[in-house]
């Protein structure tokens, strides 16, 4: 295959970089994001009001439906700083619904709710459940058609920022086929939503409960599209997702660098034992490759066939050394390593959350076999 790991940036990449690396830095300092881990919300809304008006959230959504009409590659520079910082905000989740109603949504859709995305309204998606499988068409949740109304029924689980959301859209089964279907956040029955204590104590998800809810036909998301909606959701969510475990393995490097200079034992800074030194030498340079992989991923996204190779391959790679280098901080910051006051395992937990979604590193590579061979 030509050009197979090809790289670029573009200017529009290059200036959010710098601001996202900026915004991100001073909003989102570690001592915010321990007193969120508290919060019933999980993020803070007046910096979400601040995403929203630097227009962050209308990236990637067409300039008809009131976005910038830059593409995905545009939205990695910032979800890769979000996760530096571990910043917690509904940014990933909105443009991942966002892009649902791109690929997917009917031209009435897209005109009601793209807008709202844009000007800062949160979105989710609702697509997991208790058996587990990351394959999207694998759904038990269903839909029942009458006339115009659509019944559904089942459970999705670790569905982010839920009860946030103004719109969910849910992964359903009508007829036999999968399909696609929006619910507003006043469908919702009061008993519906759950929350659920995850590993990452800096998400928050939801259990849903679809039993009962009603919505109007015109709530499913185009038939026609819906098989091209599934492959663009997961593909989507693999490179946001691949983005933001690179920015948070450049932090727990920098953060574990920043000990091994500074604590001493029997007279010398512990960074000059090779023990130490190697490993996390080890783990910088995977780092470097596996953010290469990213911004191929980014620059070629939209290329049949070669933006799914490059996409899986940057998940698997930031799968890999964001579980390394993570580990290895709590290992060399010893018996304080393993405690609650050590960031070391804010950074695991996000690694091991970020890897039980949407396929981890060895999934991915048996999808990654089966495209090359």
């Amino acid at each position: 295959m030509e050009n197979l790991g090809s790289i670029g940036y573009s200017e529009e990449q290059i200036e959010l970089m710098n601001v996202a690396a900026s915004f991100c830095a001073e909003k989102s300092p570690i001592e915010k994001v321990r007193t969120l881990l508290d919060d019933a919300q999980g993020y803070d809304g007046d910096v979400w009001q601040e995403i929203a008006e630097l227009g962050w959230l209308a990236i990637a959504i067409p300039e008809a439906q009131g976005g910038v009409g830059l593409s995905l590659g545009e939205v990695v520079p910032i979800v890769e700083q979000m996760g530096r910082r571990l910043m917690t905000t509904p940014f990933a989740d909105t443009s991942l619904a966002a892009q649902a109603l791109v690929a997917g949504g009917t031209e009435a859709q897209q005109e009601e709710y793209l807008p709202r995305i844009a000007e800062g309204a949160v979105a989710t998606l609702a697509l997991n459940e208790a058996h587990g499988d990351w394959d999207l068409h694998n759904i038990t949740a269903s839909a029942s058609q009458s006339g115009d109304t659509v019944t559904l029924s089942g459970e999705k689980l670790l569905v982010p920022y839920a009860a946030q959301a103004e719109l969910i859209i849910a992964s359903v089964t009508l007829d036999g086929a999968p399909r696609l279907v929006i619910i507003p956040q006043d469908a919702l029955p009061d008993s519906a939503l759950r929350r659920e204590t995850i590993i990452d104590e800096t998400r928050r998800t939801y259990a849903l409960k679809l039993d009962g809810i009603t919505l109007p036909a015109s709530a499913l998301l185009d038939e026609a599209k819906t098989k091209t909606s599934f492959e663009h959701i997961h593909l989507t969510a693999v490179l946001l997702q691949a983005a933001e475990m690179a920015g948070g393995t450049q932090a727990v490097i920098d953060y574990t660098l920043d000990y091994l200079k500074t604590r001493k034992q029997f007279g010398k800074t512990i960074g000059e034992y090779q023990a130490l030194k190697h490993p996390i030498t080890n783990a910088y340079v995977d780092y470097e490759k596996a953010r290469s992989h990213v911004y191929s991923a980014a620059h070629c996204f939209n290329d049949q066939g070669m933006g799914e190779i490059a996409t899986r391959m940057a998940k698997a790679a930031c799968d890999k050394v964001y579980g390394f280098a993570a580990d290895r901080a709590i290992q060399f910051h010893g018996g304080f390593g393993f405690t609650h006051d050590c960031d070391a395992q804010l950074y695991r937990r996000a690694a091991i959350w970020h890897a039980s979604q949407h396929g981890d590193g060895a999934w991915h590579r048996a999808k990654l076999a089966d495209l090359l061979f």
